[in-house]
């Protein structure tokens, strides 16, 4: 698979098929989203927004959260607001989503299952990660979304003139249904 999609890569640069593509690296909408990793959303969520490319700053990982206040999330869209002149922030969680069901003790398992060593897992515990907390799920999108909106809200390094938004995605239609949004003024 990985040999196919370079050799679509070489034709696509050959082809100059880029073209439509360039842009600068600051969004056009002044705009970062935070959203799930999920394959479902990779174009129904740009689309379903009305994005294309240069638009939007977007973040994506497992269930479309902040781990950690100073993690690589954060740490992305300090980067964005500082750097890169975006002053909206949207959090899109989605129906459906995967995380909820997530189970650091499942997980662990299923490492174990695939050749991981028992002792790599204690190691890893040893130098302090909390699995239950670190692969733990959420039970509640609407919940998991607003958790979100509040810790940037509330964040430190964020100044107070980003407005933080949050919504769930319909991962079928796109429809979007507003959770929770901190609007604050320049």
């Amino acid at each position: 698979m990985v040999k196919e999609i370079l050799q679509y890569n070489r034709d696509f640069v050959e082809r100059k098929a880029y073209a439509p593509f360039l842009t600068s690296k600051y969004p056009d909408k002044k705009l970062a989203i935070l959203s799930c990793m999920d394959a479902r959303l990779t174009e129904l969520l740009p689309a379903a927004l009305g994005l294309h490319n240069g638009d939007a700053k977007l973040i994506k990982n497992a269930g479309g959260l902040v781990s950690h206040p100073f993690g690589s999330v954060v740490r992305s869209l300090l980067i964005a607001i500082y750097d890169l002149e975006v002053s909206d922030i949207m959090v899109i969680g989605h129906t459906d989503c995967g995380v909820q069901q997530a189970d650091a003790k499942s997980m662990i398992q299923k490492m174990i299952q695939r050749g991981v060593a028992p002792e790599q897992v204690d190691m890893v515990r040893y130098c302090g990660v909390d699995f239950d907390s670190w692969l733990a799920g959420f039970s509640c999108v609407e919940s998991s979304v607003k958790e979100t909106v509040d810790l940037l809200v509330r964040h430190p390094l964020i100044p107070k003139d980003v407005s933080i938004y949050g919504y769930v995605m319909d991962s079928e239609t796109g429809a979007l249904t507003e959770i929770h949004s901190v609007i604050r003024e320049a």
